[in-house]
């Protein structure tokens, strides 16, 4: 227990200040998954019930388009991963969730967490401040694929999220930012001319 209270105030921390009491709340309702890399958290047409507090490792979510596999988002140490349209709706996700390392991961349950928020404002409060951190980090990420070239979305990524550029296989890295493994080696390069 004393691990999941520990992760509790690190997610706190990290997304929405709570009281020892929220946190001993929270940390009663996570549960705990190990993934080793390779293998995959959440499968396409699963519906996504738990939204993952990253303890240790990597993951990534992606799609298959056009028979290509196409990386959405990556989460690492201290961040949230979730499919939030299939865990907002309770329906199945198009997305799959799989581990770059070997990954430890907390869930928070969508069940055990909507019984929460209807009594406790806390938890709500934090619910709600998970979810806007989520819907910024989607519109940032969709505004620089639209507004900015190959250059700056590499840039933005190398100053923003540098571990993904240490830790993730370039193949996923130039899918995420949507550019061909080649472009990518192109613009790397041109950072060291």
């Amino acid at each position: 227990m004393d691990k999941r209270r520990d992760i509790a105030r690190e997610i706190a921390r990290r997304y929405c200040t709570l009281t020892p009491k929220g946190i001993d709340t929270l940390s009663q309702i996570l549960v705990p998954f190990k993934v080793p890399k390779g293998d995959e958290l959440m499968h396409e047409g699963e519906v996504c019930k738990y939204m993952y507090y990253v303890d240790r490792g990597m993951v990534r979510q992606f799609y298959y388009k056009n028979n290509r596999d196409v990386t959405e988002h990556f989460s690492y140490e201290g961040r949230i991963v979730i499919c939030i349209e299939s865990f907002l709706k309770q329906i199945p996700s198009r997305l799959i969730v799989e581990a770059l390392e070997n990954s430890w991961l907390y869930g928070i349950p969508y069940d055990a967490l909507h019984e929460l928020i209807e009594t406790d404002k806390e938890i709500e409060r934090f619910y709600r401040k998970v979810l806007e951190h989520a819907l910024i980090s989607s519109q940032e990420h969709a505004d620089s694929q639209r507004f900015e070239n190959a250059s700056e979305r590499y840039l933005r990524l190398l100053k923003t999220k540098p571990e993904i550029i240490l830790r993730a296989p370039m193949v996923h890295v130039a899918s995420f930012l949507q550019m061909t493994p080649e472009t990518l080696s192109r613009v790397r390069a041109a950072q060291f001319d």
